[in-house]
């Protein structure tokens, strides 16, 4: 982001968050968005298998927040690893270009999306797209051990008593490593299920002395405690002693749980709390599918916005099961926050 001139440091999401004026917005889910556009994701790789079949739907998903007015778009990493894609056949080397290439795509989206504003000679708005020059952070998604898995144990966050912090970062080390390198603005560690994860992030992080700052959510099912019964505040402040975690908060957790769920944070964090929940739907890990009517509409997930921005909330978007119009709602909700925003130029 040099032409907003926000330094990739640990001071990256204040200075963000600064120029968006003090809240801003993450996209939405993207595998149901690439279902919608026809992909078929039927397979241990999840969303990460579009990066073999069909890159462009990506790309036109990430463009499509952007047009909804999401100002972080998240790769399609989330279950992209190493040893995923070598389970699949393919060498070292193409495992890390696939890699790259989640980064690669997000970064060409924003591109493309800087074209249309430069095009656009509206106020910022065109047949219902936001086309409005701003700062667009590319966060490169991380997934935790469980997601690699691809039994549903990142809602769980059981590894078994043989897992280790050690052994932890060794599965995560090179894969963080290829992602830092591709050039994204910041490393999104998500849905963090467990205590020893977050260390083996945290640790990670440190001993590798990557010049890119990152963010770490949790996700709950019971509105007090991580997935697998361990500690929220002691997850958090795994976090807050970490110099590069820029941003602490939630994903992929029901909507009625996240006020309570920040006021906890607050208490462990002095770091913005980034929030981006699901529909609220439930996940059958057997079937490895979402239980319809679960969850909560558009409208009800909204209404909740305002509120978690109140008691502390700096970013706020949506996870599995949110749609291009759950974002353009939240941008709507949030709007005010850029008559409060400095008037910012892009660098030519």
């Amino acid at each position: 982001m040099e032409a907003f001139n926000i330094p990739a440091t640990p001071s990256l999401m204040k200075e963000f968050l600064r120029q968006t004026g003090g809240a801003a917005v993450i996209d939405g889910g993207l595998a149901t968005e690439l279902e919608r556009h026809g992909a078929d994701l039927n397979d241990p790789l999840w969303s990460a298998k579009c990066l073999l079949t069909s890159p462009h739907l990506i790309r036109s998903v990430h463009l499509d927040y952007l047009e909804a007015g999401a100002d972080i778009i998240i790769t399609a990493s989330y279950q992209a690893t190493i040893q995923g894609f070598e389970a699949k056949g393919f060498s070292r080397e193409q495992s890390e270009s696939l890699l790259k290439k989640s980064v690669e795509i997000a970064i060409e989206a924003r591109q493309m999306y800087y074209e249309r504003c430069s095009k656009c000679s509206s106020d910022g708005t065109g047949d219902g797209k936001v086309l409005k020059k701003r700062p667009i952070l590319v966060a490169a998604s991380v997934g935790s051990y469980g997601a690699y898995l691809a039994d549903g144990s990142e809602y769980s966050g059981h590894y078994g008593d043989a897992m280790t912090v050690k052994a932890l970062k060794e599965f995560h080390r090179r894969r963080v490593q290829v992602l830092a390198e591709a050039g994204p603005d910041l490393i999104a560690f998500e849905t963090v299920p467990n205590k020893i994860e977050a260390q083996a992030y945290a640790e990670l992080l440190e001993e590798e002395h990557l010049k890119i700052p990152a963010w770490f959510t949790f996700n709950s099912k019971d509105g007090i405690n991580v997935v697998s019964g361990d500690s929220l505040l002691q997850c958090v402040s795994i976090a807050e002693s970490c110099k590069q975690v820029v941003a602490v908060g939630i994903n992929c957790t029901p909507p009625r749980f996240i006020h309570d769920l920040i006021l906890a944070i607050k208490k462990v964090t002095t770091k913005p709390i980034v929030i981006y929940p699901n529909s609220g739907e439930r996940y059958d890990a057997d079937r490895k599918k979402w239980v319809q009517n679960t969850g909560v509409k558009d409208e009800d997930f909204i209404s909740y916005v305002s509120k978690w921005c109140e008691v502390g909330a700096s970013l706020v978007g949506g996870c599995c099961r949110t749609t291009p119009n759950t974002i353009k709602a939240i941008y709507k909700t949030l709007s005010h926050r850029s008559l409060a925003a400095p008037k910012q130029k892009l660098a030519t």
